[in-house]
């Protein structure tokens, strides 16, 4: 199971913990917590292993959506993503603000921003591009700091890129100042282009598509920063 399914699983069994304690008191008959944690786990069984895990992001996200700051969370969060790999010149092909749009899309998560990366799924560019991803994939935290001075997401962002530099053999501490820097990077880029990131939030709470959103970029004279891909 995976964090999400496990906190829900821990937090249903308190609650029926408790229920069992109160239920003398209140009347409430001893076959109800019983079924109850019965169902509880059936269905985090079947998420954990037919859903991989995004029932449970589902359902989360379903009761943190009626609150405002959790939707302006996610969409500040991604919309540093798209602008950062905008100026780096990574193209974004599609983006989610929700976990039920991320699973019609095929995705995992919350919401996400998805690139043509088929280059970097290969294992075919350089440490130059790699170090772009980085920066991308840090965005996010970087976006959230920006805003509201903290970030609740990006844990799955940091997996990526610890997941990348393990690979390259990279110690713990080292994997550490890299997302660091990476998020020092991504704030500076946010900074310098401000005025471009909050016409490009507004554009996607909205729902723009990515081509509607990019032009809105070219308009706010943000510009993309070419690279010849290295395969060193």
């Amino acid at each position: 199971m995976n964090k999400t399914t496990l906190n829900l699983v821990a937090i249903s069994i308190f609650l029926i913990t408790f229920s069992i304690l109160l239920g003398p008191l209140i009347h409430l008959s001893p076959a109800v917590p019983a079924v109850t944690t019965f169902l509880i786990l059936a269905i985090a069984t079947f998420d954990s292993w037919s859903l991989s895990g995004q029932g449970g992001t589902l359902f989360l996200d379903l009761i943190g959506g009626f609150s405002r700051e959790y939707r302006e969370r996610i969409l500040h969060h991604e919309a540093g993503h798209f602008l950062v790999a905008y100026i780096l010149d990574v193209p974004v092909t599609g983006y989610t603000l929700s976990a039920w749009e991320a699973l019609k899309q095929k995705q995992r998560g919350l919401g996400g921003v998805s690139f043509d990366d088929v280059e970097l799924l290969q294992g075919t560019i350089g440490t130059r591009i790699l170090e772009r991803y980085y920066t991308i994939w840090m965005a996010g935290i970087a976006a959230e700091k920006l805003v509201y001075n903290d970030a609740n997401g990006g844990a799955d962002d940091k997996n990526k890129i610890m997941g990348v530099l393990k690979s390259l053999g990279c110690s713990a501490s080292i994997c550490e100042q890299k997302q660091r820097f990476s998020i020092l990077q991504a704030k500076t880029l946010l900074e310098n282009n401000w005025s471009a990131y909050q016409a490009l939030v507004d554009s996607m709470r909205e729902r723009a598509t990515v081509e509607e959103c990019g032009n809105i970029l070219i308009k706010q004279g943000v510009k993309s920063e070419k690279l010849t891909v290295d395969v060193s």
